[in-house]
C-alpha cells in the first residue's frame, strides 16, 4: 500500500476510535436487539452458514424468539443463568441469542467437559436450565445425578443428525416449529448494556475453571472494536470461524464482529487443516477468526503453487508467534493480521488497528509492566512496597488500572475476583488488574505516539496448551486420584514448533518400580484421558522418587521445568503421549529425536 494512503488510513481509523462514544451500563442495547435490527434493515441477508444449512438475519431472529418463547414460558426470568453445552452450529447462536433476548444469562460450556469439570461448570453458575446438543448426549447424562437440575423439566434437548432421540429426562426444543410464535419479544427493547449476557469459563491458576462475568457492554465493545477498527468490516464480507464458540475469540471477536456490521459467517465445527482453504474459497470468505496454534497447522503442509490464490484480505486473532507472522503473510498473500490481546475476564486490552507486524497492538488505557520474579513467581516491589516499571523493550508483567471506564468485572466467586485485582501498585489506594501474562515493548516505526505491544508468556501455574489454559491444580488433583499415584507434580514445558507449552506430569507412586513395565499404563492413560479434556493430558509423565519443594514445602517445579523431558538431564522414567496414541509409553531416543527436531507433529 502507498505509504501516504496508509497513513491517512491509520489516521482515519485513530480518529474514529477516539470519536466513538462509550457504551454507557444503562443504555438499552444487546446483542439480541443487534439480530432484532438485523432482521430489520436486511432479513433476506445472509447471516451463518453451516454444513448444508443456509440462515438469514430474518430466520435466525425469528428461530431466536422461539427458543427464547420456549424458555420464558418454562419460569426463565431475566437474571437467571442457561447452561448451553453443544458444539459449533448454527443451533449454537439461536439458542445463545434466544436465552439472551430474554435477559437470560448463558452459561458457556466447554464442549470438552465430562465428569467432576462439567458438573463443576453447571453447578458453579447456579444453571435454572441446561440446554445440550445431541451430540453432547453422553456427556450431559453421566452427570445427571451430580447436577442441581429436575429431570424431566430443566433438560433441554437440541437435535443434532438426529441419531439419537430425546431422552426421557429432557424436554426437546425445535427453533424450526412454526407453531410457536415467532415475533418480536418486548423484553428484548429493555434489557441494559450494563446487564450480565454470558459466563465464559476460564482455566486460573487455583483449580477448576472460574466463571468469568461478561456483560453486554464488554462483549458489544469487543464486537465493535473487531468490525470497525481491527478488521474494518463492512456488510459484503464473510468471515470463516472454526474455533470454539464458547470461547470469547471465535464468539465476540468473531461472530459478534459479524453482527455490528450485517455481515455473514460460515462456521465449521472444529478446524481441519485439509478442507480450511477449501472451504474458504467454496464460500468466498474474506476474513477469519484464529489462534496462534491454528496458524501453525496452516502452515504444516508442504506449499501449493494456489496458496495465495484465495480471497482472505484480513484476519483477526491472538496468539500469532513472530516466528512464523511474515512467512504466513507472505506465503498466503495475508495483507491484514489483525492480532489483539486480553483475557476473557480482563477489564481492557490491546488491538493491532494499524497492521503493525509481529505485535499485539496498541491500548489507550492506564496499563504497566512491572517486574515479576519467574523463578519464584512473585511481583517484585521496592522497599517502599511499590511495584517496580520494567526497563524500556523489558518483558514485565501486565497490569491495568482499575477506573470507572475500565472496571474489572471479575468472576462469579468474589474471593476469586479480589485475587486478581492488585492494590498500591503505582502509588498508595490504586487498583490494578493482574492480567497474569508478560508482555514486552516493541518499536514499530510511527504509530501517533502510540506504544505497541508483544505478548511473550503466562507466568503462575497456567500454561497454554492447543489454544487452552490449562489450570496445572486441575491436572493434578485429576492424577491424583489414580490409586498408584501418591502426589503430582504438573507444569509446562516447551516443545519445538509448537506454540504455547505441553503438559508434563512429575509423579510419585505408592510403590518403587524398576521399569515402565511394572505400571499399567493403558489403566492410567484411560484414567487421564477420562477425566480431562484432551488439550489438558500431560504430554509428558516423568517418575520420581521424591518430589522437590521449597522452603514452605511448596512444590518446587523450576528445576522440573528446567529438566523437562530431555533424556540427558535425567536417568528418570519418562512417558509420552504420541500424537494420535491413547496410551502412554517410554520415551526412547528416536522419539525424542523427532521432538528435538519439531517433526513430532504435536
Amino acid at each position: 500500500m502507498n505509504p501516504i494512503f496508509k497513513f491517512f488510513g491509520d489516521l482515519r481509523t485513530l480518529l474514529t476510535a477516539l470519536r466513538t462514544k462509550p457504551i454507557q451500563a444503562d443504555q438499552a442495547i444487546s446483542i439480541g436487539l443487534m439480530v432484532q435490527n438485523n432482521a430489520s434493515m436486511n432479513p433476506h441477508d445472509v447471516a451463518l452458514i453451516c454444513e448444508d444449512e443456509t440462515v438469514t438475519w430474518g430466520e435466525f431472529n425469528q428461530r431466536s424468539n422461539r427458543v427464547a418463547r420456549i424458555l420464558l414460558n418454562s419460569g426463565i426470568e431475566k437474571g437467571d443463568c442457561v447452561s448451553l453445552v453443544m458444539q459449533n452450529r448454527i443451533e449454537f447462536l439461536i439458542c445463545l441469542i434466544g436465552i439472551q433476548k430474554i435477559g437470560g444469562i448463558a452459561g458457556l460450556i466447554n464442549t470438552n467437559l465430562t465428569k467432576a469439570p462439567l458438573t463443576h461448570c453447571i453447578n458453579l453458575i447456579e444453571s435454572k436450565k441446561c440446554i445440550f446438543g445431541e451430540e453432547q448426549l453422553e456427556a450431559v447424562s453421566g452427570v445427571l445425578d451430580e447436577l442441581n437440575l429436575a429431570s424431566g423439566t430443566d433438560y433441554i434437548f437440541v437435535r443434532d443428525e438426529g441419531k439419537q432421540s430425546c431422552p426421557d429426562w429432557a424436554t426437546e426444543v425445535n427453533s424450526q416449529d412454526d407453531q410457536i410464535d415467532s415475533g418480536n419479544l418486548p423484553v428484548t427493547s429493555t434489557i441494559l448494556a450494563g446487564a450480565r449476557c454470558s459466563y465464559i469459563f476460564t482455566s486460573g491458576t487455583t483449580g477448576l475453571p472460574k466463571a468469568a462475568v461478561v456483560t453486554y457492554k464488554r462483549c458489544i465493545l469487543m464486537g465493535i472494536t473487531s468490525a470497525r477498527f481491527i478488521q474494518k468490516l463492512v456488510k459484503t464480507d464473510r468471515m470463516y470461524n472454526c474455533l470454539p464458540l464458547y470461547h470469547a475469540t471465535g464468539l465476540n471477536m468473531g461472530w459478534l464482529a459479524t453482527a455490528e456490521v450485517g455481515a455473514s459467517m460460515v462456521i465449521r465445527r472444529k478446524l481441519s487443516v485439509s478442507a480450511f482453504w477449501e472451504d474458504i474459497r467454496q464460500y468466498n470468505c474474506t476474513s477469519f477468526v484464529y489462534i496462534g496454534e491454528f496458524i501453525r497447522y496452516l502452515m504444516s503442509p508442504p506449499p501449493k503453487d494456489n496458496d495465495k490464490d484465495n480471497p482472505i484480505t484480513k484476519t483477526i486473532g491472538n496468539g500469532l508467534r513472530p516466528d512464523i507472522w511474515m512467512d504466513f503473510k507472505e506465503r498466503f498473500g495475508i495483507s491484514h493480521i489483525g492480532e489483539f490481546y486480553g483475557a476473557s475476564e480482563g477489564n481492557s486490552g490491546f488491538a493491532n488497528i494499524f497492521n503493525k507486524d509481529c505485535t499485539v497492538g496498541t491500548g489507550v488505557v492506564p496499563m504497566a509492566l512491572i517486574q515479576y520474579d519467574v523463578a519464584n513467581d512473585e511481583i517484585v516491589r521496592d522497599d517502599s512496597g511499590f511495584c517496580i516499571p520494567v526497563e524500556p523493550n523489558s518483558p514485565g508483567l501486565l497490569v491495568i488500572k482499575v477506573t470507572e471506564k475500565t472496571t474489572f468485572e471479575g468472576y462469579t466467586n468474589k474471593e476469586a475476583t479480589d485475587k486478581k485485582i492488585l492494590s498500591n501498585v503505582l502509588e498508595s489506594g490504586d487498583s490494578y488488574f493482574n492480567s497474569g501474562d508478560l508482555l514486552k515493548e516493541v518499536p514499530v516505526g510511527f504509530s501517533f505516539g502510540l506504544k505497541h505491544y508483544q505478548f511473550v508468556d503466562r507466568v503462575g501455574d497456567t500454561f497454554r496448551w492447543k489454544g487452552e489454559n490449562v489450570s496445572t491444580n486441575e491436572v493434578g488433583e485429576v492424577i491424583n486420584q489414580y490409586p498408584d499415584v501418591h502426589i503430582s507434580n504438573v507444569y509446562g514445558v516447551d516443545v519445538p514448533n509448537t506454540d504455547g507449552r505441553a503438559g508434563m506430569a512429575a509423579l510419585i507412586l505408592n510403590k518403587k518400580i524398576d521399569s515402565a513395565d511394572d505400571l499399567d499404563l493403558t489403566r492410567l492413560s484411560e484414567h487421564i484421558s477420562a477425566n480431562l479434556p484432551p488439550y489438558a493430558n500431560p504430554v509428558f509423565i516423568r517418575l520420581l522418587d521424591e518430589q522437590p519443594t521449597t522452603a514452605t514445602m511448596k512444590l518446587q517445579k523450576n528445576d522440573l521445568r528446567e529438566q523437562a523431558y530431555h533424556l540427558d538431564k535425567t536417568p528418570d522414567i519418562i512417558l509420552v503421549l504420541k500424537p494420535k496414541e491413547s496410551n502412554y509409553q517410554l520415551l526412547d531416543q528416536a522419539f525424542y529425536d523427532k521432538i528435538l527436531a519439531g517433526e513430532a507433529q504435536y
